[in-house]
């Protein structure tokens, strides 16, 4: 029996709706009000189950104005279920307003644990699972973007992070980009559903299956990302060397951007005037640096 003055936050199947545990299934039958992202969507749920419950809508467009009267309702009387579209509530989706709103007057905040896509992607990824960090979804385009996957890619232990469909592609190029071809790897497509895939193997290996099969572009992805290796710092480096030529070569002489970046203490000044050269489209003159 559902307890008064309290919201559960109960999570709800990703694909397969057979993934909902029987405590789930019996709390959304007794509480109040059930609140959800998008009541057309959870109620094929709720119907598959036979939760006549009623449902109203909280998403991120109407959440920061009715956390407050929703949480002063719960506090008065009765008790409340919130669920997502999928997955357990609050882990990018809505719901850290009602929680906050809910704790600050006293109401208790009961979790029912269940299905959560990023913690079904690590532990079939086949990748170390002792230590990780879950990164959400990447900035969608631009600098910052870039800024994010390079972040990203010097991290120390797996990361775990969501992406759509349309950007997937580009995900993968910014990994290969930031954390080397090489990067361990792996993308969990349509997780629990009919088509679920898992692609494993290096950052190049999987940009080439997606890019051979339009087919692995489509659903929703869990991208998990083996941590930095002594094969990516040597990558970073490089990739921080050429920055520095790019940013200096328009304005310098290819030996005094050779001499800086040998005082920046990276590269020797011998293979730094060698790659500026190299970039630059010239013949390696390094024998004559004095």
């Amino acid at each position: 029996m559902a307890r008064e003055h309290t919201l559960y936050l109960v999570a709800t199947p990703i694909g397969n709706l057979d993934d909902i545990s029987q405590r789930a299934v019996t709390t959304l039958r007794d509480v109040v009000t059930i609140y959800a992202e998008d009541t057309r969507h959870s109620r094929r749920l709720l119907q598959a189950h036979g939760i006549s419950t009623p449902v109203h809508t909280l998403h991120e467009h109407n959440e920061a104005e009715r956390a407050d009267e929703i949480a002063r309702r719960i506090a008065e009387s009765g008790s409340a279920a919130l669920i997502s579209d999928a997955g357990t509530p609050l882990i990018s989706d809505p719901g850290y307003r009602l929680v906050k709103a809910c704790v600050s007057m006293g109401v208790t905040v009961s979790p029912v644990p269940g299905a959560c896509a990023l913690i079904a992607a690590i532990s079939a990824s086949g990748l170390p699972t002792d230590r990780f960090s879950y990164a959400g979804f990447p900035p969608a385009r631009g600098a910052v973007r870039a800024a994010w996957f390079a972040e990203h890619a010097r991290s120390a232990h797996t990361v775990v992070f969501y992406e759509s469909p349309h950007r997937i592609l580009d995900a993968v190029e910014q990994i290969v980009a930031h954390s080397g071809a090489g990067h361990p790897l792996v993308l969990g497509r349509e997780i629990t559903k009919r088509f679920e895939t898992f692609l494993r193997g290096t950052a190049a290996e999987v940009l080439e299956q997606l890019r051979a099969d339009a087919n692995q572009q489509r659903g929703e992805f869990v991208v998990v990302l083996g941590a930095a290796t002594r094969a990516l710092d040597e990558h970073l480096i490089e990739s921080s060397v050429d920055a520095v030529i790019g940013t200096l070569t328009p304005h310098l002489p290819p030996k005094t951007v050779a001499r800086i970046l040998a005082d920046l203490g990276s590269i020797s000044r011998r293979d730094a005037y060698a790659r500026v050269l190299a970039l630059r489209g010239e013949q390696d003159e390094s024998a004559g640096l004095p």
